[in-house]
C-alpha cells in the first residue's frame, strides 16, 4: 500500500567508527546514501565472501514508512557487534514515492547487494528473477512462519518479513466512552456515529490528503473488505478483461468511501494539513476517528504518552470487515550480488539478534514477525487487535495488493480519487482512468 510519509525522528547513537552513517532521519524524496570506508569498498569489489578478516561493503536500497527511519542506525550498530568487518552503505528513500523508480534504475545498471521494502515487492521482483532464492537458510527458522506465505513463490522464499502493522479507523477512544457511542460494524451504523459527533460538533474524521498516500492506503482498505473478500482475484479477473472498475459497484464503493470521509473532515484544510497535525488533533479531541495505520501510533504518542485511543475495520457493505494486517519492513537481497556471504550473515544479526529485534518494534511501534521477541511499548489499541486476531477477523493487506500494485497503479489512481474530491473531474473519469491504467496492475 502506500507509503507513510512524514518528518521521522531524529536518532542519535553512538557508532563504532568502522560503521557507516546510515540514512538518519531521511524518508523523503531526496535519497541519501552514505558509506564509511571509500578504501575498503574498493578492496572488496570482488569479493565473494564474508570472512572475518576480510572487509565488505554492502549496498542498502531501503524503501522506508513513516515509522523506519532510523533503524539502519540500529542495524549498523548491531551488525558491529558481530561482523565488525562488514560495512552497510544505505540509500533511504521514501517507499511509496521513490521505492519503486529506484528498483526499476537499478534493474538496468545492476541490483543493490540488499533491498528493504514491503512484502508485496517480493512477487514484483521475485518473479523477475531479480531476488536471491533464501530457501532453507538457517536464519529463517527465526522468522514466524505466518510471516512466510507471502514471500514465497513457487515453494521458494525471496524475503524477510521482520514485522508488520494493522490498519483500520483509529477512534479516541474518551470521545466514543464520554458519548456512549458503540463500534459501528455496518455503513449505516458509521452514518449514525458521524450525524452524532457533527451534532457534537466534533469532526467525525481526520485527515491529511495533503499526502496523496493517504487517499490510496485507504482505498485499498475499502477495496480489502469490499472486493478482495468476496473475490480474491478480482486483479487477475480486471487483466482479463473479466471486471473493471467503471462496471464493479464494489470497486465504485470503495472509492466513493473517501467522499464519505472527505464531506465529514476539514475539507478547508485537509489537501494542506501535515500528517503530524492531524493525528495530533485526534489526540487533542478535534476529530474522533481517522482511517490510518499502526504508524501513526508513534505521532499518538508523541502527543500524549497517555493518549487512549482504538482501533476497529472500516465497516463495508456487507458487515463483515476485518482488521487489517500487512506485513511492512521486508529484506530481500540480489541474485546477482557477489556478497552472498556477507549477505546472510547480515540477515542472520537482524533475525537472531533479539534485543535489536526489540529496538526496532518499539521505536517503529510495529509487531514482531520474528520468533521469541514481544515488543514492549505503550498500545492502547493492542486490546482490540488482540480481540479481532481471537475471533478470527483479521485480513492480510496482501490480499489486495499482490492483485493491484502500488507503484503506477493503486498510487496513480489515488491522484485521481484526490482530483474527484476536488471537484476537478466526476468518479466516472477516475473509474475510467483506472480501467486504463490496466497494463500497469500486475504485481
Amino acid at each position: 500500500m502506500k507509503s507513510k510519509k512524514i518528518a521521522a525522528l531524529a536518532l542519535a547513537l553512538t557508532m563504532i567508527t568502522s560503521i557507516g552513517a546510515g540514512c538518519g532521519t531521511n524518508s523523503g524524496s531526496t535519497a541519501s546514501t552514505t558509506s564509511s570506508d571509500s578504501s575498503a569498498q574498493q578492496s572488496t569489489a570482488a569479493s565473494t565472501t564474508a570472512a572475518d578478516s576480510e572487509k565488505v561493503t554492502l549496498k542498502v536500497l531501503a524503501g522506508q514508512s513513516t515509522t523506519d527511519a532510523g533503524t539502519e542506525d540500529m542495524i549498523d550498530k548491531a551488525l558491529a557487534k558481530k561482523y565488525p568487518n562488514i560495512t552497510l552503505e544505505w540509500e533511504c528513500v521514501d517507499w511509496g514515492k521513490d521505492f519503486q523508480p529506484k528498483m526499476q534504475q537499478y534493474m538496468q545498471s545492476g541490483l543493490p547487494d540488499i533491498m528493504i521494502g514491503k512484502a508485496q515487492d517480493v512477487a514484483t521482483y521475485g518473479s523477475k528473477g531479480l531476488l536471491g532464492d533464501m530457501t532453507g537458510k538457517p536464519y529463517l527458522d527465526n522468522v514466524l512462519d505466518a510471516a512466510k506465505p507471502g514471500v514465497t513463490i513457487g515453494g521458494k522464499t525471496y524475503g524477510i518479513v521482520y514485522n508488520a502493522l494493522y490498519q483500520g479507523v483509529y477512534y479516541n477512544r474518551k470521545i466514543f466512552a464520554d458519548n456512549n457511542i458503540a463500534i459501528p460494524k455496518t455503513q449505516d451504523e458509521l452514518k449514525a456515529v458521524i450525524e452524532k459527533l457533527k451534532s457534537l460538533k466534533i469532526t467525525p474524521f481526520a485527515t491529511h490528503f495533503l499526502d496523496t498516500w493517504s487517499i490510496g492506503n485507504i482505498t485499498m482498505q475499502f477495496a480489502i473488505n469490499d472486493v478482495f473478500n468476496k473475490t480474491p482475484d478480482w486483479g487477475d479477473k480486471f487483466r482479463k478483461g473479466e471486471v473493471s472498475f467503471s462496471t464493479s459497484p464494489e470497486y465504485r464503493k470503495a472509492y466513493e468511501y473517501n467522499k464519505l470521509i472527505y464531506d465529514n473532515t476539514w475539507k478547508n484544510e485537509t489537501f494542506s494539513l501535515e500528517q503530524t497535525e492531524c493525528d495530533a488533533r485526534l489526540v487533542k479531541g478535534k476529530a474522533a476517528m481517522k482511517v490510518s495505520g499502526s504508524w501513526s501510533i508513534q505521532n499518538f504518542l508523541d502527543v500524549d504518552e497517555n493518549a487512549d485511543f482504538g482501533i476497529f475495520p472500516f465497516p463495508n457493505q456487507t458487515g463483515d470487515s476485518k482488521l487489517i494486517f500487512e506485513p511492512n519492513i521486508t529484506f530481500m537481497k540480489s541474485a546477482n550480488s557477489p556478497n552472498q556471504d556477507a549477505i546472510d550473515k547480515v540477515f542472520e544479526v537482524v533475525t537472531s539478534d533479539k534485543d535489536l529485534a526489540l529496538e526496532i518494534f518499539n521505536f517503529t511501534k510495529t509487531a514482531s514477525m520474528i520468533k521469541g521477541v514481544t515488543p514492549t511499548f505503550k498500545n492502547p489499541s493492542q486490546k482490540d487487535i488482540d480481540k479481532y486476531v481471537a475471533d478470527g477477523k483479521i485480513v492480510d493487506a496482501n490480499t489486495g495488493n499482490t492483485q493491484l500494485v502500488w507503484g503506477g497503479f493503486q498510487e496513480e489512481n489515488a491522484k485521481d480519487i484526490a482530483a474527484w474530491l476536488q471537484g476537478k473531474i466526476k468518479i466516472e473519469n477516475v473509474l475510467k482512468l483506472s480501467d486504463s491504467r490496466k497494463a500497469n496492475s500486475k504485481p
